[in-house]
């Protein structure tokens, strides 16, 4: 089986970007949005947010042309690391590699 991704969502900052070795890495956050009704037949939203990476040319696309706000698809898998805290507490870490980046709403307007 498979371990595939795929999000519709806006970013919820700029993407940073480093240099790590000979590959650009840019990450960012994505919110994405479940509206659902409550037991009281209210419309309700509940909004996710997930941590995204992606590396080499496809970090370079998103860093000049993404920005916070802008509403995004990507696809790619799921990665899970824990580590210890400072209290030997064990703590999980998930985010998103991205492999492919589908830029969706209207074009920006440049201003001058």
């Amino acid at each position: 089986m498979e371990n595939q991704v795929q999000l519709i969502g806006n970013l919820g900052m700029d993407p940073e970007s480093k240099q790590i070795s000979d590959s650009l890495k840019a990450s960012f956050t994505l919110a994405t949005n479940t509206v659902y009704r409550d037991g009281d037949g209210n419309k309700k939203t509940m909004t996710d947010w997930h941590n995204v990476v992606a590396w080499g040319g496809l970090a370079q696309t998103i860093t000049q042309y993404v920005k916070k706000g802008d509403k995004i698809g990507i696809a790619g898998r799921l990665v899970t690391r824990s580590y210890e805290d400072e209290k030997g507490t064990k703590k999980y870490y998930t985010e998103v590699i991205a492999k492919d980046l589908l830029m969706l709403g209207s074009k920006r307007s440049e201003k001058n």
